[in-house]
Formats: structure tokens, sequence, C-alpha cells
């Protein structure tokens, strides 16, 4: 199937939908979501994204420029996952509580304004990772149109830039929460201070990273052709300087580098 193709089985399935509320985080699978729903369905599509502890600023900045960018009506919620009972516990099924919570206010809104469908970004790379929130959206009858039609994350960026969507290369990016292993208490003190360590590596420069954090050590997932930019010219004497600054008594570089769910290892184990 060539690009044309692909596009053209969202357009239909998104024609079939009549009316919908997108879940938009603003990343590529959403923003792909959300663009082809407005293009089809015009006003009968509307974005709604949710702000809480766990999505950071900088996040919510390019979901508002990416909404823009569609033309597509977007709608701001406020949620707290800390307050959802065994969320900030953080159990292995801790993404589950999240997703009931957001769907359930999406649901009512749709309900609220007359819209048929709530949609996600999910995908079909999606099915084979460990996902709790993949049964909160077939609970509340979600619908997934990128994990439906079998799309992976390739198919997902090669769609968004032949619409020359601006994010269509946009790195991956998981909710703050992932940093931490399971069975750590997500507080709001640890969310600023994984926040703070991240807004540092950002600012040199890295695109692909993350911060996971335990305790009192900051382990730094980066791609490994990125080491030697953090080991070279000063920078790591820089980087364990902010980091001690901001909280962290050791710094490490994972040798394995970045790779998405890497707490997820524990459970294969």
């Amino acid at each position: 199937m060539d690009t044309k193709e692909k596009l053209n089985k969202l357009r239909n399935y998104a024609e079939a939908l009549e009316s919908v509320v997108v879940a938009f985080s603003g990343g590529v699978d959403s923003s792909l979501v959300a663009k082809v729903c407005f293009d089809v369905l015009g006003g009968k599509a509307m974005a709604v994204t949710a702000r809480s502890e766990t999505y950071p600023a900088f996040e919510y900045e390019e979901a508002t420029k990416i909404a823009k960018e569609i033309g597509i009506s977007h709608m701001t919620i406020h949620t707290s996952e800390l307050n959802i009972k065994g969320f900030a516990e953080n159990p292995t099924n801790r993404c589950y509580f999240c997703k009931s919570e957001l769907f359930g206010k999406l649901k009512d809104i749709a309900r609220a304004q007359g819209f048929k469908n709530v949609v996600d970004g999910a995908n079909f790379d999606d099915t084979s990772e460990h996902r709790p929130g993949l049964e909160a959206a077939k609970e509340l009858s979600v619908r997934s149109p990128l994990k439906d039609l079998g799309f992976r994350k390739s198919d997902i960026r090669e769609i968004s830039k032949y619409l020359l969507l601006s994010n269509w290369d946009k790195p991956s990016y998981a909710c703050m929460s992932s940093r931490f292993p399971y069975g750590e208490a997500i507080t709001e003190d640890k969310l600023v201070l994984v926040a703070a360590a991240e807004d540092y590596l950002r600012s040199i420069g890295l695109r692909q990273f993350r911060v996971r954090h335990h305790d009192t050590i900051a382990r730094i997932e980066i791609l490994p052709e990125d080491f030697l930019k953090l080991l070279q010219n000063g920078k790591r004497t820089e980087l364990i300087n902010t980091f001690k600054e901001i909280g962290y008594k050791y710094v490490t570089l994972d040798v394995e580098g970045y790779r998405s769910g890497s707490m997820n290892e524990v459970l294969k184990q």
C-alpha cells in the first residue's frame, strides 16, 4: 500500500465516524488522527487536550501550536492523575487508571456536545507492548483508527510527512509517570525534579531521551550516537553539576541507550 492508499483508508475511517472528539496530546499519532478527522469532518471534529501534573508545559504549547496548524477546534480540560485512586501508588496497570479517567471525561464532553465518537492515537505497535490504557479504551468504546487499520509508527510518520504536518518527525514522548519504577510512589515533587532534568537535556540540543528516576539516582537514556555530546567539551561536568543542583545525588548514563518503555523490562523478566 502506498502513502495515498493508506491516507484514503484513514479518511474513509474518519468519514464513518460522522462526528468525533479526538484525545489530543500533540504527539505525532494524535496529530495525524486530528488532521484527517478535521479534513474529512470539518466542524464535526474537535480535539481535546488534558493538562495535568504528568503533562509538561512544553508539550501543551506544542499541542496548541499543532491544533492551530490543523485548524481544528481545540478544547483544554484539567485533570489530576495523582488524585485518581490507585494511580500515585504506581502499579503495573497505572495507565489503566489514567486512561479510564481521561476517556470518561471525553465521553462526557462528546455526549454534552453531540459528538458520536471518541478516538485516540493508539497505533498498531502499541498492541505488542505493555499498554494497560488499551483496555480502558476498549471498556469505554473509544476508537483507535491507527491501531484498527494496522498502521505502525513508520506508516504514521510517512502519512504525516505527506500531509506536511510540521511535527511528523517529532520524537516519541511518554507521560512523565513512565520515568518511575513500578511500585515507587509518584509525587508532584518528583515530577518537578524529573521535568527539570529533562528540560536541561532539551536545552543542550538533545531530542530523544528520558531521565529515569531511581530515588536519589538519575538514569539518563539517550541515543548512543549522542553519548559524546554529554561526555566531551566540558558537558559531563556541567551535566553532573546541573543534576545535583536539581536534587539528584548520583548521575548515571545508561550505556544501553534510549529505548521506549524501558521500565517495562522488569515485567518481561
